[in-house]
């Protein structure tokens, strides 16, 4: 298994570990429900340095983004990143991923780990243009510190005003004594917080750095478990259960990142604008449930009359509301803030009602 600048680090301190995307990352340190809980409340810190980063450069950068992306990159400025997806010919999406504008011809883009090498030769295959491609994934390391008084913590080791940050923008400077860090202001919590990206030779100066400055706050490191039921709590999609190959933004309630600017001709393009337009046979739906269980990616979702309407794609215990929550794939019709599905747990059908996204406000 790969290790990321961490991995030493996750087990002296006792980590549960567990393969995941080729690395030996950590699941829980002190329980996912204490870390779920800590980062909704305080700060929390996540090693996320198995994620991929390609740097898209030079005069034809913003033109290769507008063919391969789904959002209109031509509206970032420098400073500024937005969310957006690789669509494929199919009317499924190959990634999902950020897009940060460094310099005016100079892209960073963040892959999920699972994706990187599919990602890159997807990237590749795509570049007719001549875009400068390169791929930095070995080369960066990344810390997303997440929670509502992860500003407060972090501000004590930078001179970068964190507050003039926005959400979805970021900062280059010096952090923890480290030049040229990534301040970013965003994550995957919806609990606020900032995403570093540094050098992996700085990579304990800042580890260190952090937890020690958050020492006030009650600062916690926190496994991928809490980081899945945090983001399950927004609404957030996970590629490989919510997104494929086989998974349209459109479906997925991604219309907000597919834009149909005039002159972006983007792969599949008329196909996602006919689904925009018409709609399509299938939406991706939030519940919560009303009978007690638990409902898991997999599991079946039926109509009253136990018809099969649709699958869960995510679905878990959520810490914070303390009820079993989801999102599945229903037909359009059943996919209605209000409405009532029912998940087949070991045979019985549990009462589950759609719910207006996110599950924690």
């Amino acid at each position: 298994m790969k290790k990321t600048p961490f991995t030493d680090v996750h087990i002296a301190l006792g980590a549960k570990m567990h393969e995941f995307a080729g690395y030996n990352m950590p699941i829980e340190y002190s329980g996912i429900i204490d870390e779920h809980l800590t980062v909704c409340n305080s700060v929390g810190v996540f090693d996320v340095s198995h994620m991929g980063e390609f740097w898209v450069k030079g005069p034809k950068a913003l033109e290769f983004l507008q063919r391969i992306t789904s959002n209109d990159v031509s509206v970032l400025t420098v400073g500024k990143a937005q969310y957006t997806c690789f669509p494929n010919e199919k009317g499924g999406i190959v990634d999902d991923l950020l897009v940060y504008c460094y310099e005016p011809e100079k892209y960073m883009l963040v892959v999920n780990a699972g994706n990187i090498q599919k990602d890159w030769d997807w990237c590749v295959s795509h570049n007719t243009m001549g875009a400068e491609l390169e791929n930095s994934s070995d080369n960066i390391a990344q810390l997303a510190i997440q929670g509502p008084k992860a500003k407060e913590a972090l501000q004590r080791l930078t001179p970068v005003d964190l507050s003039a940050i926005p959400y979805y923008s970021f900062a280059t400077g010096e952090f923890a004594g480290c030049k040229d860090v990534i301040i970013s202001n965003t994550g995957y919590t919806g609990a606020g917080g900032f995403e570093l990206y540094f050098y992996p030779g700085d990579a304990m100066t800042i580890w260190d750095a952090v937890f020690e400055a958050g020492k006030p706050e009650g600062i916690k490191p926190v496994g991928l478990g809490a980081r899945d039921t945090l983001r399950l709590e927004m609404c957030f999609c996970l590629y490989g259960n919510d997104l494929d190959d086989t998974t349209s933004p459109i479906e997925a309630g991604l219309g907000w990142i597919t834009k149909f600017a005039d002159g972006k001709n983007f792969t599949n393009r008329a196909e996602l604008e006919r689904q925009k337009k018409e709609g399509t046979i299938r939406k991706l739906a939030p519940f919560e449930m009303i009978d007690k269980g638990i409902p898991r990616h997999g599991y079946e979702i039926a109509d009253k009359d136990g018809n099969i309407i649709g699958t869960v794609t995510s679905g878990t215990m959520s810490p914070y509301l303390k009820k079993g929550i989801g999102m599945g794939y229903v037909k359009p019709e059943f996919a209605k803030a209000g409405g009532e599905l029912f998940i087949r747990v070991r045979n019985r059908d549990l009462k589950a009602e759609v719910i207006k996204a996110p599950f924690r406000k």
